[in-house]
């Protein structure tokens, strides 16, 4: 039996601290006083019997207790909203809302084609597809703000709770303009990397790791000229109108490099290839919109597959 005491306030609020990590910016976003959100957790606590956050320095961070409450307090937030839309979509007549995370490397590649094939359905279902590091996107599908992620594989220990399934898979390339000094070949491009300014995935990105690893191996211990950025609109613009070096996923630019406005430098990063694919919570049941959204984003996967 439920507890009559745990009430909607309680999961509500217990969500929205563990995904800002602050009791502070959790109370803006509320709408509600930081005694008053202190006050809820702390009841929360009483009944779970346990503590759910603690103190982290100046921050909190959310205890073994509650990573586990929060896959369940996430469940349940999700499927009552969905519930609300449910009810609100039929009285309205509009569709299904369906709320998709999608890394760079996919949104250009694979949703463009997906949403297409998703249209010519005629499900009726409204999408909102949201872009961003794989952290953020994962912490929004654990806590219900989104029903997919689409993009590479996470850590292990970032993947509790969720299911993958793997569509193909991807390396990272280093791309610049079309013309750029080392694509000349006279010199190892490794001994004149630090001539220019490099782009590279910022320290949340997933593929930051691979890179680094790479790096090292490779015999590069820093980069001078280093801007972090997960932008792939500045990215792309930057490199054009510069002697940049974007070391990004080889999806982000694909299309670039098809129309010849891009180039990839003459490096083996065979060994920074990771799975992409879809991640989902475990205990979710998708939406028939869903469902059919994804069949469209395995089409359109499967004709990049057989591309690469």
């Amino acid at each position: 039996m439920i507890d009559s005491r745990v009430k909607f306030r309680h999961l509500q609020t217990f969500v929205e601290v563990s995904r800002q990590k602050s009791v502070m910016k959790a109370a803006e976003l509320l709408h509600v006083s930081q005694p008053a959100v202190t006050k809820t957790i702390r009841e929360l606590e009483e009944v779970l019997g346990v503590a759910v956050f603690e103190r982290d320095g100046r921050g909190i961070k959310i205890t073994r207790y509650g990573e586990v409450f929060l896959r369940h307090a996430g469940a349940a937030l999700t499927a009552l909203r969905q519930g609300l839309d449910s009810v609100s979509q039929e009285r309205d007549g509009d569709g299904v809302p369906v709320r998709v995370g999608a890394l760079p490397t996919v949104s250009t590649r694979i949703m463009p084609h997906a949403m297409t094939l998703f249209l010519q359905e005629d499900t009726g279902a409204r999408i909102k597809i949201v872009t961003g590091e794989n952290a953020v996107l994962l912490e929004q599908l654990r806590v219900g703000d989104l029903d997919l992620v689409v993009g590479r594989l996470a850590a292990p220990d970032k993947m509790t709770g969720f299911s993958f399934e793997h569509l193909y898979s991807e390396q990272v390339v280093f791309a610049v303009r079309a013309g750029h000094p080392l694509l000349s070949g006279d010199r190892s491009v490794f001994a004149r990397l630090a001539e220019f300014p490099v782009l590279m995935p910022t320290r949340a990105s997933i593929i930051r790791p691979f890179v680094e690893r790479f790096l090292i191996t490779s015999g590069i211990a820093s980069l001078p000229n280093q801007i972090e950025t997960v932008s792939d609109a500045f990215g792309r613009a930057f490199v054009r109108a510069s002697d940049a070096i974007w070391i990004i996923s080889a999806g982000v630019v694909a299309r670039d490099v098809g129309d010849g406005t891009i180039a990839i430098l003459p490096i083996d990063t065979s060994e920074t290839k990771g799975p992409v694919g879809l991640t989902m919570r475990a205990d979710a049941a998708p939406s028939a919109a869903l469902s059919i959204l994804i069949q469209t984003i395995r089409e359109a996967a499967a004709e990049v597959a057989a591309q690469a």
